[in-house]
């Protein structure tokens, strides 16, 4: 099983922490702090718990004014990466929400070796015009992390994240940001404007799909953007933006040698194959599996899987997959009647039953 990410706070990590610390202020108090990091409540905390117990317990023994305490940090921050250092934003979004000015300088730094966009997201709340304006000066900098957090900062949806209900209901000002963007050097911007936008088709679909008939065929760049934004609605067969991208002819097609477990044990894996025929090359499809997992209200929810989107210059194509049912934190499986589905071009060639049961006994439709 991978290490859980929250485990990445080992004691020589704060440790490390509290010396560096030490190293720009001489009063800080180490063991006090190490002891104080690792209290009972340590163990039963998840990643973004630690963050905050982190930038809580900063605080208590950094006994300084707000902006002092940035200074020192800002300093800190130098040795620490990643992810894993995003509890000095949090020191700012729990203590710097009424110092505009101090902390928009403080995430600017923190955001260069780690990520501000969390944070930033309350100051766009409490400060929106004021918080917008420094977004756009971030969209022109000539530093690709800034870049990228003019754009990951204000996703409508951003995950693991307080949701902007605004610009759900109105991306607006958000679709300036992504403009701005949407041509950038970085692929590492590109990727976050692509996650915006597909954040923002979820609330606003004709929004994307207006986007996407702009940009789409200007540049291979662009074209990745238009691709990749648009997932959630090809996802869910929207048929305007299947036909942009050519995935709308699928009358040629057929299924055939469909086979596929029709008893799967939980923590095994379904397996199934199928072939795709055509009287002529099958041409430019998109190819998906659902299933249609039984939740413990006995209701169905349906989940779809890419497996492949190209042209296949082929009068055939067979494709053999498996998906696993072991439990996991984010998804238990409950035993009853399945469903198995094929679609191609958005469109439901196949549904097939299946059961999960805890038996041994697996039966090959």
């Amino acid at each position: 099983m991978a290490e859980q990410l929250k485990n990445v706070y080992t004691k020589d990590y704060i440790k490390n922490l509290a010396f560096k610390i030490k190293e720009n202020y001489t009063d800080f108090d180490t063991s006090s702090f190490i002891n104080s990091i690792f209290n009972q409540g340590w163990e039963n905390f998840e990643l973004k718990a630690r963050m905050r117990h982190i930038a809580i317990t900063i605080h208590k023994y950094l006994a300084l004014p707000y902006c002092k305490q940035l200074e020192i940090l800002k300093a800190v921050s130098k040795d620490f990466f990643s992810f894993e250092a995003m509890f000095f934003q949090d020191f700012v979004e729990v203590y710097g929400l009424d110092d505009f000015d101090n902390s928009i300088k403080a995430l600017e730094v923190f955001t260069i070796d780690s990520s501000s966009e969390f944070a930033i997201r309350q100051f766009i709340l409490k400060y929106e015009d004021k918080t917008m304006k420094q977004m756009h000066k971030w969209s022109q900098s000539s530093n690709e992390h800034l870049r990228r957090l003019a754009s990951e900062g204000c996703r409508p949806r951003l995950p693991w994240a307080i949701a902007l209900a605004k610009y759900k209901k109105d991306p607006t000002k958000v679709l300036e940001i992504i403009e701005i963007l949407k041509n950038d050097i970085s692929l590492y911007v590109r990727k976050s404007v692509a996650n915006n936008l597909n954040d923002i088709s979820k609330d606003n679909p004709h929004l994307v799909i207006e986007f996407v008939k702009t940009n789409l065929g200007k540049t291979k760049e662009l074209d990745w953007v238009c691709k990749h934004c648009s997932r959630t609605l090809l996802k869910k067969g929207d048929k305007e933006i299947l036909k942009l991208f050519d995935f709308d002819k699928s009358a040629h097609l057929d299924i055939t040698n469909f086979f596929y477990d029709s008893l799967v044990n939980i923590d095994a894996n379904l397996t199934f194959s199928f072939e795709i025929i055509s009287n002529e090359n099958i041409g430019n499809v998109r190819i998906e599996y659902a299933i249609d997992y039984l939740k413990s209200n006995n209701t169905h929810n349906k989940k779809v899987f890419m497996i492949s989107q190209n042209e296949i210059k082929s009068t055939s194509k067979k494709f053999v997959k498996k998906q696993s049912f072991k439990n996991m934190t984010t998804r238990k499986h409950y035993l009853g009647k399945h469903f198995i589905s094929i679609l191609i071009n958005g469109e439901e060639f196949i549904k097939k039953e299946f059961l999960v049961d805890k038996t041994n006994k697996i039966i090959h439709s």
